[in-house]
């Protein structure tokens, strides 16, 4: 059987190429993408139905995070099977650029694999938008190698960021340089764009943490779309990329996950247990979005399908899309700050990374 996550990976890849060849070129430079109202993938019931009260109508507009993506087309689906007048569209054009358009006024949700940053706060501030700061799931950024590799069985934050950093461009070249026990064969790396959340969270937790330098090395491949980050890797044998754990999960009979050695001292491969419980760091993260607040208080859509995404009935679509469900406490937090509307960021700009999500909420 296809697994929901295949069949949006599969939508995503055919997507991004009709952006590529131009067919999407139009509208806010993102790539959108409507589930039409009233379709269910083959042996499927609904998530959730029962509990999403009276039936919501009106338009949703979401854009961002590549990595949230998944979890947004899986609850959008679903929310318009269970209300058929509603329309949700979902588009990928980065965490940044989400927030970008997102600011401009342009979409009611921004999908975000980081907290948003000041300056985009600044940017919502002075276009009049409040928002409500939503965490949705926790993520394991996962370091991922070519099959081949039997070299890489463990790396530590700093060896990620000497393999990383701005000062490695044209220097490390060759895995032998990360590592002295590593054998003498070149390097090729891929990660996201800089506009990407994903990429942001990994400079913060690998270069940013231990060598205080911002950005990365640019002669790396770079793209916002996941799956290309993966093609990359699983075509090279000279490979490394990272991205979010659900696209490890969902190709991992082409990949090799690496162990990453946390603030204990212990190689940790990233699992929903290690994720949840903290041990996979510092590549451990929650993952948001982020309503617009006058959208929450009149779009009846837009509350419809943020309360419905909340609703713990339909959680195992977050599950099911290769992500960590927050825990029952964690979670009454989050719907305790969206029933009382409580605007701007717990993170008031900063770094999510080392910080337990509980202790901010």
């Amino acid at each position: 059987m296809v697994s929901r996550i295949s069949n949006n990976r599969v939508r995503f890849l055919g997507l991004m190429a009709a952006l590529t060849l131009g067919v999407a070129a139009c509208g806010g430079g993102g790539t959108d993408t409507t589930t039409p109202a009233g379709t269910e993938p083959a042996g499927t019931e609904p998530a959730g139905t029962e509990a999403s009260g009276s039936s919501a109508s009106g338009s949703v507009q979401i854009d961002g995070s590549s990595t949230v993506f998944p979890i947004s087309e899986a609850m959008a689906e679903e929310f318009m099977v269970a209300n058929p007048d509603a329309k949700v569209t979902v588009g990928v054009s980065g965490t940044g650029g989400g927030f970008k358009r997102f600011c401009s006024g342009e979409t009611d949700i921004s999908n975000a694999s980081r907290p948003i940053k000041t300056e985009e706060m600044e940017i919502c501030a002075t276009a009049g938008i409040e928002f409500i700061e939503v965490p949705v799931a926790y993520d394991g950024l996962s370091v991922v190698v070519h099959p081949s590799n039997n070299w890489a069985t463990c790396m530590t934050p700093e060896e990620l960021a000497k393999t990383w950093a701005p000062t490695a461009e044209g220097k490390i070249t060759n895995w032998k340089q990360i590592n002295d026990t590593y054998p003498d064969k070149p390097l090729d790396l891929f990660g996201p764009g800089t506009d990407s959340g994903t990429y942001d969270y990994f400079v913060e937790a690998t270069v940013d943490a231990v060598l205080e330098e911002e950005g990365t090395r640019g002669d790396f491949t770079a793209s916002e779309d996941d799956n290309v980050i993966v093609q990359g890797v699983t075509s090279d044998e000279a490979g490394m990329g990272f991205f979010g754990y659900a696209y490890y999960e969902e190709n991992k009979d082409s990949l090799k996950i690496v162990p990453i050695k946390n603030a204990n001292g212990d190689c940790v491969e990233p699992t929903p247990e290690t994720i949840a419980d903290g041990t996979y760091n510092p590549l451990s993260r929650p993952i948001f979005f982020y309503v617009k607040k006058t959208s929450y208080e009149e779009n009846p859509a837009v509350k419809g399908f943020v309360d419905y995404h909340l609703d713990p009935a339909n959680s195992g679509l977050i599950t099911e899309a290769g992500y960590v469900a927050l825990p029952d406490m964690t979670m009454g937090k989050v719907l305790d700050r969206v029933t009382a509307m409580t605007v701007g960021s717990i993170f008031e700009g900063g770094s999510s990374v080392g910080v337990k999500l509980d202790d901010k909420l």
